[in-house]
């Protein structure tokens, strides 16, 4: 287990891993690894590049090997299925050795320029450093807003009030911050709320947000959504404790209902119209099918954790031996 970083060990010569899942981005890592190298030349530190491949569809893997040829400071390694990107960052940080780990896209939307930035806050003494963005360049409003209520459920419903609500996915954590990390082994991952959610001494800075150089995004409306449940689901019971609410209510009607019923057969009015009974049935079986379906989504993760599968596989790696051939 790599040991935790000191003051003195800050304050000289560091090291640092960049962390980077990447899904069909084989134009975009090239350009991400001059700009790394250019930035981080300038620095005293030393650094590596641990690349995740996400079981891309294009020659993202052999792009990656090719610069580990030439540079043994890049590693790479790749899924053998598409596990996602926060298992991505999972494998990285478990393969990570430095005294402080980045987590930062292969998109160029997060500036390796901002890493010195970084580096100073958690030389000063940030265990966990976020780069919040002030500005997205190059979003649709669909993506924006999604975005925006992602973060307003996360910090007004969910409870995790910490969390930055203009939303924060680049980040720096101190070396005790990834072992502590490394401890949880849930399967459904959310790695940025987790982060926030675990405390230790947090700090921010404020960037602007590139638009995507080249590609497109693979962060489809499925993952997005699966995201939403998962944060949800990982970090409050809220919806259960509604749907208890709901029951309540929806029981306490039922009896009013019923006394009316019972009313108008005594006083001997006649029975009312099926149309309000028809009603009643809908709107009662579509509450209950909600239910269900939240506790499906509890029950299914629960299942999930309980088999103890791997994260993840590893299919081939750029170092001499594969020393973690799959995530637990």
């Amino acid at each position: 287990m790599p040991h935790t970083a000191t003051a003195v060990e800050r304050a000289t010569r560091a090291r640092l891993s960049i962390v980077t899942p990447a899904y069909n981005e084989a134009s975009n890592l090239p350009v991400l690894y001059g700009r790394l190298a250019q930035v981080l030349s300038g620095m005293e530190l030393d650094w590596e590049w641990i690349v995740v491949d996400d079981h891309s569809a294009d020659g993202t893997f052999e792009v990656i090997k090719d610069i580990a040829r030439r540079d043994p400071r890049v590693r790479a390694f790749r899924f053998a299925r598409n596990f996602g990107s926060h298992l991505a960052l999972a494998c990285g940080l478990r393969e990570a050795r430095g005294d402080c780990i980045a987590f930062m896209a292969a998109d160029l939307q997060d500036p390796p320029e901002t890493l010195p930035t970084l580096m100073t806050r958690w030389r000063d003494g940030a265990q966990v450093v976020w780069a919040v963005r002030a500005r997205r360049e190059g979003e649709t409003r669909r993506t924006t807003g999604f975005s925006r209520l992602y973060y307003w459920l996360m910090r007004r419903i969910v409870g995790i009030s910490e969390m930055p609500s203009t939303g924060a996915d680049f980040c720096l954590i101190d070396r005790h911050v990834a072992n502590s990390l490394l401890q949880f082994g849930e399967r459904n991952l959310t790695v940025f709320a987790l982060l926030t959610w675990m405390g230790f001494r947090q700090d921010t800075i404020t960037y602007d947000k590139a638009a995507r150089l080249h590609g497109s995004s693979g962060w489809t409306l499925e993952k997005k959504l699966k995201l939403v449940v998962d944060s949800v689901t990982s970090f409050t019971y809220l919806p259960i404790r509604a749907m208890s609410y709901v029951g309540f209510v929806v029981a306490l009607v039922g009896f009013a209902y019923a006394g009316m019923v019972v009313l108008n057969a005594l006083t001997g009015r006649p029975v009312e119209g099926w149309s309000s009974l028809i009603v009643v049935v809908l709107v009662l079986g579509g509450v209950q099918m909600i239910m269900m379906g939240v506790l499906g989504e509890y029950l299914w993760r629960a299942l999930d954790e309980s088999r103890r599968r791997p994260r993840y596989l590893i299919e081939s790696t750029t170092t001499d031996s594969i020393s973690t051939t799959s995530g637990t």
